[in-house]
């Protein structure tokens, strides 16, 4: 594949697990990206429907699309995007992508983001969904708040589906999680670790505030759209048992957030810049709470 032509050349990596009720539709919109060369590398993590026989399938039909070997159980969606990140070459693209298996793309998706990477010489993009549900509901999810000095560590930059990097900078993370796969493998959100990546080795990340996708939310959704009281009891809990705090330790420490002396983990600290955690204001407020409550 030339990396000199008219049309930006992008890879996309998808993970899926039991998803043959969504994946067909989610593919074709994929396919259907304009003014880019396109293809896409798919893990399927052991399933127990006909996810990855549809996989085959449309690898058959299209081929621009590549299945990886299939029969290892990953457990979540963070490490079988670690596995395709290790795996797959894309040092012939421009461009590297996330995908997951239900949602719905917009035919500018790539091209728009491609863009705003050119435009504000940014390396990595994410932006603003839709969440929608099968009843017709349809939210606005905005997640283009604007970037505080700390946030990577306390969140991502948005749901990964949204997710283009330039080639060159990715590289530099495909080689630090194959420096870092014991650590790694103990993370649970891909494009958290991503955020952090980026950001904390002083890369630019342009968050945008235009959806470019349809964000599908069913039971079956690993993270998924959070809101209303349901949302708030969920996010106590993790907070409560610690889960929270602990992907934060493992973000810093795979990280090495240590060579940042700036930044420390102690309640007065996190006090005093508790508006430098969290991109929304609300959330930064949240977090105060639970700091100053000894919850978190």
């Amino acid at each position: 594949m030339e990396r000199n032509q008219v049309e930006p050349s992008v890879l996309v990596l998808m993970t899926a697990y039991n998803g043959e009720n969504w994946i067909n539709l989610q593919v074709e919109t994929i396919l259907q990206q304009k003014n880019i060369n396109l293809k896409l590398f798919i893990s399927v993590d052991l399933s127990t429907d006909a996810t990855y026989e549809k996989c085959i399938t449309l690898a058959q039909i299209h081929e621009n699309i590549t299945v990886l070997e299939y029969g290892e159980r990953f457990g979540g969606a963070a490490q079988n995007f670690f596995r395709l990140i290790r795996d797959v070459d894309f040092e012939p693209f421009d461009y590297v992508a996330f995908a997951d298996q239900d949602d719905i793309w917009f035919d500018s998706k790539l091209s728009h983001a491609i863009l705003q990477l050119n435009e504000r010489k940014a390396d990595a993009f994410s932006s603003d969904v839709i969440a929608f549900w099968e009843n017709g509901k349809q939210r606005l999810v905005k997640k283009s708040y604007s970037q505080k000095k700390y946030d990577y560590i306390f969140e991502a930059a948005g749901p990964g589906c949204t997710y283009v990097f330039r080639q060159e900078p990715f590289s530099l993370f495909k080689q630090f999680l194959l420096n870092n796969q014991q650590l790694s493998q103990k993370l649970a959100l891909h494009d958290w670790t991503a955020y952090a990546f980026f950001r904390s080795n002083g890369m630019k990340w342009w968050i945008d505030d235009k959806p470019l996708m349809l964000y599908r939310q069913h039971a079956k959704n690993q993270v998924g759209y959070n809101y209303g009281l349901k949302a708030i009891i969920s996010r106590l809990s993790l907070i409560q048992k610690k889960w929270y705090r602990n992907q934060i330790l493992l973000i810093m420490q795979v990280i090495n957030l240590s060579k940042a002396n700036d930044f420390i983990l102690k309640r007065s600290f996190l006090i005093k810049n508790f508006y430098q955690l969290r991109r929304r204001t609300r959330d930064a407020m949240f977090l105060l709470v639970m700091i100053i409550l000894g919850v978190f």
